[in-house]
């Protein structure tokens, strides 16, 4: 359960690090990246498998680049449900999702798997 919150935080401020970066992305709290990354986390575990496998022929042909795409949809429905989590178009969510997928890397390395 410990593991769940903390990767829970890590994507909050992934979520909170894209919005500080990228002119596109804008959170108005805490609390809204809080339920961002609830509802993204979600996405990511029920949906993203499925469109992987869906998209596997031109994932294929781009050599993976399209799984940025699909990153950027799921990020884009995110920003859809969640009120105070706003995407001002594609540019901004393909690269929201490459700092989030950056930043969520270097922190899951930070910390290990027991969440310490």
């Amino acid at each position: 359960m410990k593991g769940l919150i903390v990767r829970w935080l890590i994507l909050t401020i992934a979520i909170l690090s894209a919005a500080y970066f990228i002119k596109g992305i804008s959170v108005s709290s805490f609390a809204a990246a809080f339920f961002a990354a609830a509802v993204l986390g979600i996405l990511n575990a029920l949906f993203r498998p499925l469109l992987i496998l869906l998209t596997l022929p031109i994932n294929i042909l781009t050599l993976g680049l399209f799984t940025f795409v699909i990153n950027a949809a799921l990020l884009k429905i995110t920003a859809a449900l969640i009120p105070g989590f706003d995407l001002h178009g594609f540019w901004p969510a393909v690269l929201g999702a490459l700092v989030i997928s950056i930043v969520n890397w270097l922190l899951h390395v930070l910390i290990a798997d027991s969440g310490k």
